[in-house]
């Protein structure tokens, strides 16, 4: 049995995606609906697919069973909410939203029509990142240092506040939430951000370094640090730190360092197809035990991002909790 999709967003991350359905004999990839009628038209050329230049069309003309939302976090708007009132499955690429209020309102509709949901968070779905749970099963964590240091992305609308969120809301948050995932929720946070080095950019307001200290709810600390001025790639990860062992997690491979021993291993998975295989499955079987982010869990990462926007705001701690609530 194939499950019927359509994309919402035809851009960068959807081809990460595409790439990843063509090897999942379950999908079947119907329409495409992109603001750019040129990119949803190749898009859907690929696939022998049906292109739109509207989500709401595609929803009211092509029989579909999941939909995959992949826009950037401004564009999050009413698609998740018009194809979770129609029963469809819904999976959406992180951030969720560009606020707390669009989050909460996208999670109720999902949670009302009790539809299969995932979120892109795809280093849950690394193999090494099973092996790290289980390594850490008996194991106290009591730091967490956290971090990405990189460029800044071509596209305008990430280099605007109201566009992406910043740093922390767009990328870090891939590193905010394997954070959680690994240590437990993070209660609060304190957060500095700066404009040091790319006030000369067009059209840019996003600080472009930028850390924050955060306390886990089971005791334990850490920081998570960002930049995107370097103009080229340096490090993208999270090393955690426990009595006699540090793990230093990074996309593809895990080093494990113990007093008389390192190992380094390497994934054997491309993690964007094993997360669509799973929320594949679980459309199809209506098990969800394999999904490793559903989306209201993927809401509480996006409230740690606000919570540390919010913080470097006002140059207080700030309580995830307050932001939960709004």
């Amino acid at each position: 049995m194939a499950v019927r999709i359509g994309f919402v967003g035809a851009g960068g991350i959807a081809g990460a995606h595409m790439n990843a359905l063509e090897q999942i004999e379950e999908a079947r990839v119907v329409a495409f609906a992109d603001l750019d009628e040129g990119r949803a038209s190749k898009a859907a050329g690929r696939f022998g697919a049906r292109s739109f230049t509207d989500a709401r069309a595609m929803l009211d003309q092509v029989e579909l069973d999941a939909i995959f939302v992949c826009v950037p976090p401004l564009a999050h708007s009413d698609a998740e909410i018009l194809a979770a009132e129609r029963g469809l499955a819904v999976f959406v690429e992180k951030p969720v939203a560009l606020t707390m209020a669009k989050a909460r309102e996208i999670e109720r509709a999902i949670a009302a029509a009790g539809v299969v949901s995932s979120v892109g968070y795809h280093w849950r779905n690394y193999d090494l990142t099973d092996t790290v749970r289980d390594l850490l099963e008996n194991r106290t964590i009591s730091m967490a240092m956290g971090y990405w240091m990189g460029g800044l992305p071509g596209v305008g609308w990430w280099r605007r506040m109201d566009g992406s969120g910043g740093q922390m809301v767009e990328q870090t948050t891939h590193i905010i939430d394997l954070a959680r995932y690994l240590v437990g929720e993070i209660e609060d946070v304190y957060a500095a951000y700066a404009l040091r080095a790319l006030g000369d950019v067009e059209s840019l307001d996003v600080p472009d370094v930028g850390t924050m200290v955060v306390r886990f709810a089971g005791g334990a600390v850490g920081h998570i640090a960002n930049s995107c001025l370097l103009g080229m790639g340096y490090t993208v990860g999270l090393n955690l730190i426990g009595k006699g062992l540090v793990v230093e997690h990074r996309a593809g491979t895990v080093r494990i360092i113990e007093p008389h021993e390192t190992r380094e291993l390497k994934t054997r998975v491309n993690p964007t197809v094993v997360e669509d295989r799973r929320f594949l499955q679980a459309v199809l079987t209506g098990d969800r035990g394999e999904i490793r982010s559903p989306y209201s869990d993927a809401v509480r990462s996006l409230a740690v991002s606000l919570a540390a926007n919010l913080s470097a705001e006002r140059g207080e701690k700030v309580a995830v909790a307050e932001v939960l609530a709004d």
